[in-house]
């Protein structure tokens, strides 16, 4: 941990609240995590799906390109943003689940890709979104704070 600039602490961080992939088609994405996951839609339009995801996150999957642009809302603009390639994700899981979580993406044919037992004692286990994208299940252990 890097100590604090000459400016002091900063304010506190309470967790991250969105993370997002950029995908070809939101309503095939959407289909699949909550197929796989049961997600809630929060929002969805022609540019992008909003699904909650537990406790206070949100997974925004944006049509590419659909934000290249600023977007102007009601309220403001929203500065233009992208990604592009495959990009990661992961989701944490209680160590107890791990098989049952196995088992589904065999059940839904979603092939596993890899699984990996880290030094902690935490398992991942990994596979791919429609979009290519890399999804992880890990459980504790993987990090030193998780």
């Amino acid at each position: 941990m890097t100590a604090p600039g000459p400016e002091g602490n900063p304010p506190p961080i309470r967790h991250v609240l969105e993370t997002s992939l950029y995908v070809a088609d939101p309503p095939r994405a959407q289909a699949f995590y909550q197929r796989l996951f049961g997600f809630q839609i929060l929002f969805a339009d022609a540019r992008l799906s909003a699904l909650a995801i537990p406790g206070p996150g949100v997974l925004l999957l944006f049509r590419h390109a659909a934000f290249e642009k600023p977007a102007r809302t009601p309220g403001g603009i929203i500065p233009p943003h992208g990604g592009a390639g495959p990009l990661h994700l992961c989701f944490a899981i209680a160590a107890s689940d791990l098989a049952s979580w196995e088992a589904r993406l065999a059940a839904l044919a979603i092939p596993l890709e890899s699984r990996v037992r880290w030094p902690r004692g935490g398992e991942s286990l990994y596979f791919r979104d429609p979009d290519f994208h890399l999804v992880e299940l890990a459980t504790p252990g993987l990090w030193a704070n998780y």
